[in-house]
C-alpha cells in the first residue's frame, strides 16, 4: 500500500511539476566486513517546484513509523558521517558490527511540509567476518585448498593475504584461495587470511592438522649404556607422526624375532637394539644403539691380570732357582778349589825344597818353572773345611831339564800347573834335581 502510494504521488507531481521524484542506489545488495568502514552511495531528483530544505539516511522504513535520522540515532553515535555533493548523497559507517545489518535510504523533506520523499526500497547492508575453511585433516602427500570465507560477496575491490603462524605465507595469491600441493608434515600449522578495503582486517586463524607416519625415529640409553651384572639398561623409543605412535616394537641386531615391545625396553644383556614405531599411516624403524656388558669387561680384565700374576710367579720361581743352583755350584767349586790350591803349594814347596835344599849337588841357580792358574780365587779356611770333603784329583807331572836356565823364581801363585814330558812321582822328581838340571813341573786340576 505504500509502494502504491508512492508511485502515485510521484505520477502526480510529475504532472503537475514537470520532473518526478527519483532515488537512484549505486549498489543496492552490499556486504561489509565486521570492524570495516564503508560507504553507501544514492542520487536522487525532485520537482523543480518544491526546494530540498533536508536530506537525511535512515534504516528500515515502515508505513506509519517516524524515520528516525541515523544521525540522531545513539547506535550509530561518532560512526556516521553524510557526504553531499549536488543530487549526490552518500553515507560512511565507520566500525559496522552485526547490528548495523538493515536497508538504508534516503530520505528527501521539502519546503512544503507534505512534500517528503523515501527512497525505498535503499541499500540492503548485510555484514560478514573473515573465517578460513580447511578440511578437517590432511594425508600428507596429498593436495588441499584452502578458502578464505564470508558469508557475503566483498566484491573485486577486496584484496586477500594469506598467513601462516602469524607471517605471510610465501606463494599466496590475491584470491580467497590457497591451493596447497602434495602436503607434507611442514605444512602443519594456524592459517588466517586477511582482506583489505581499505582496512588490513584478518580473520581468526584456524589449525591444519597433517596427518603422517612416524618419522625421525630415535633410541634414547638411560645413564652410560653399561649394564652392570644383575642390573639393566632402559631405552625408549620416540618418533615424530600424527597421530602419535601407538604399537613399539623392539628387535636386537641379527635376531628375527621381536625382544620386546612398549615405548620403553629394559635391557638385561648386551649387544645391538633398535625399535621400529608404527601408527595407522605406516611405521619406521630407528638407528641400533650399542649396549655394552660391565660384568664382561670385568671378566675379561680378571683373567688378564691372572694370566699376568702367573708369568710374573713363573719368572720368581726361574729366578730363585737360577740364584739356588749357582749359589750351590759356587760353594762346591770353591771347595775344590781349596783342595786344589793346598795341594798345588804343597807340590810346588816340596819340589823347591827338593831341588834347593835337599840336593848336596844341586846348582843353586837352577830355576823351577811353575804354571799354576786357578779357576777361583783363594777362600778362607772356613771355605776350605768346607771343601776338605770334596774329591780331589792330581793331575800327572812331566820333568825336563833345562840346563841354560840359572836363575830361580819363586813358585807361581796360581793352582793349574802343567807340563810336558813323562809322568814322575814327587820323589822321582827330588832325585832327577841331583842332575843340576831345571825341572818343568805341570799339574792339572780337574
Amino acid at each position: 500500500m505504500f509502494h502504491l502510494f508512492s508511485r502515485i504521488f510521484l505520477l502526480v507531481v510529475s504532472g503537475i511539476c514537470g520532473q518526478s521524484w527519483n532515488v537512484k542506489y549505486t549498489n543496492i545488495n552490499q556486504c561489509a566486513l565486521k570492524g570495516s568502514t564503508t560507504l553507501l552511495t544514492g542520487s536522487y531528483t525532485h520537482p523543480n517546484s518544491l526546494t530540498v530544505t533536508k536530506t537525511l539516511w535512515t534504516i528500515n522504513p515502515a508505513q506509519g513509523k517516524d524515520n528516525t535520522d541515523l544521525i540522531d540515532d545513539p547506535h550509530y553515535s561518532g560512526r556516521i558521517e553524510y557526504f553531499h555533493n549536488k543530487e549526490m548523497f552518500s553515507l560512511k559507517l565507520s566500525n559496522v558490527t552485526d547490528q548495523d545489518e538493515s536497508m538504508y535510504c534516503i530520505k528527501i523533506i521539502t519546503n512544503v511540509e507534505k512534500e517528503k520523499w523515501l527512497g525505498y526500497p535503499g541499500i540492503d547492508l548485510k555484514v560478514t567476518d573473515l573465517r578460513v575453511e580447511i578440511p578437517q585433516e590432511v594425508i600428507e602427500g596429498n593436495s588441499t585448498v584452502l578458502v578464505c570465507k564470508t558469508t557475503c560477496n566483498l566484491g573485486n575491490r577486496a584484496k586477500y593475504t594469506w598467513y601462516k603462524n602469524s607471517k605471510p605465507f610465501s606463494g599466496s595469491l590475491s584470491t580467497n584461495e590457497l591451493l596447497l600441493k602434495s602436503v607434507s608434515s611442514d605444512d602443519t600449522g594456524n592459517y588466517s587470511c586477511a582482506v583489505t578495503q581499505p582496512e588490513h582486517l584478518p580473520s581468526p586463524a584456524l589449525t591444519l592438522t597433517v596427518r603422517y607416519p612416524p618419522k625421525k625415529v630415535s633410541v634414547s640409553i638411560s645413564g652410560s649404556g653399561e649394564i652392570v651384572l644383575g642390573d639393566s639398561v632402559t631405552l625408549t623409543c620416540s618418533s615424530d607422526s600424527n597421530p602419535p605412535a601407538h604399537i613399539y616394537t623392539w628387535f636386537k641386531v641379527n635376531e628375527s624375532s621381536s625382544v620386546g615391545s612398549g615405548q620403553s625396553y629394559s635391557a638385561r644383556e648386551s649387544g645391538f637394539f633398535y625399535c621400529v614405531a608404527q601408527n595407522q599411516y605406516g611405521s619406521q624403524r630407528s638407528a641400533a644403539v650399542s649396549i655394552t656388558s660391565k660384568a664382561g669387561q670385568n671378566k675379561a680384565l680378571y683373567a688378564a691380570a691372572g694370566i699376568v700374576a702367573v708369568l710374573v710367579c713363573i719368572c720368581i720361581v726361574i729366578v730363585v732357582i737360577k740364584i739356588i743352583c749357582r749359589q750351590r755350584g759356587d760353594t762346591g767349586v770353591r771347595g775344590g778349589i781349596s783342595k786344589q790350591d793346598n795341594i798345588s803349594v804343597a807340590v810346588t814347596d816340596q819340589s823347591m825344597h827338593t831341588t834347593v835344599c835337599d840336593s848336596p849337588t844341586a846348582n843353586q841357580n837352577d830355576l823351577v818353572y811353575s804354571s799354576i792358574t786357578h779357576q777361583r780365587p783363594k777362600k778362607s779356611r772356613q771355605d776350605q773345611m768346607a771343601g776338605d770333603n770334596e774329591e780331589v784329583q792330581y793331575a800327572t807331572v812331566h820333568h825336563h831339564k833345562n840346563k841354560e836356565n840359572k836363575r830361580v823364581e819363586a813358585p807361581s801363585e796360581y793352582g793349574n800347573i802343567r807340563s810336558h814330558g813323562p809322568a814322575v812321582s814327587p820323589r822321582s822328581a827330588t832325585e832327577m834335581v841331583d842332575d843340576s838340571s831345571v825341572i818343568y813341573s805341570g799339574i792339572n786340576v780337574a
